[in-house]
């Protein structure tokens, strides 16, 4: 049992983040498995990371520390994850490459075009 139901983050545009999250998220094995007119979700066995406009209305705002992280099966989806990001509109917040969180640690991060951290890692051994 995971300790997560979803993840969720907010857009502004949600055509563009169902674009982004689309192909970016395909790098990693991960489809879009429900949208609605406000929301969609992206899962392997269900819906698990949500992309929605606020519900009270106001403009969507990312989370200052907060970041979200998506399993990669391989280093090369890693590269992969990071191109298809960076081609789509995403900021760079950290190349592919190995991370001190553990000795097998590899990742990358980007800023989707809403602002919202994400980031992804594998931890096959090289």
């Amino acid at each position: 049992m995971t300790i997560f139901t979803h993840v969720v983050v907010g857009t502004n545009d949600l055509d563009r983040a169902r674009a982004f999250y689309d192909e970016v998220l395909g790098t990693l094995g991960i489809k879009r498995v429900m949208s609605m007119d406000t929301a969609s979700l992206w899962g392997i066995e269900g819906p698990e990371f949500m992309v929605t406009k606020p519900g009270n209305g106001l403009p969507s705002t990312y989370a200052n520390g907060g970041t979200v992280s998506f399993a990669a099966p391989t280093r090369a989806a890693v590269h992969e994850f990071h191109q298809a990001a960076l081609k789509l509109g995403a900021k760079d917040e950290g190349q592919p490459g190995p991370r001190n969180f553990t000795p097998t640690s590899y990742a990358a991060y980007v800023r989707d075009p809403d602002g919202n951290k994400i980031c992804t890692y594998c931890f096959e051994a090289m």
